[in-house]
């Protein structure tokens, strides 16, 4: 099944601004991942070495996510 694209997919004024900063977070972690991942065994140190990237980009975002809740004056324990 295709996922949508990206111009298939509405986003409110807010849902857009969250979008635009996340994306150079997301690219240099979808690099860094294709680097690793194209070579060596997958298995083993390399396995937890990405389980702890995708862990990292998980947290940039949600500070990503209280940052523009902040710029907009709006309540960051909605984030809990």
């Amino acid at each position: 099944m295709a996922l949508p694209t990206r111009s298939e997919v509405s986003l409110s004024e807010s849902e857009q601004a969250l979008y635009d900063r996340l994306g150079p977070i997301f690219e240099q972690e979808r690099l860094r991942m294709a680097r690793a991942l194209s070579s060596g065994p997958l298995f083993g140190e390399k396995e937890f070495q990405l389980r702890d990237q995708v862990h990292s980009l998980g947290a940039q975002a949600l500070e990503v996510a209280a940052d523009e809740r902040q710029k907009k004056g709006r309540d960051t324990s909605e984030l809990a």
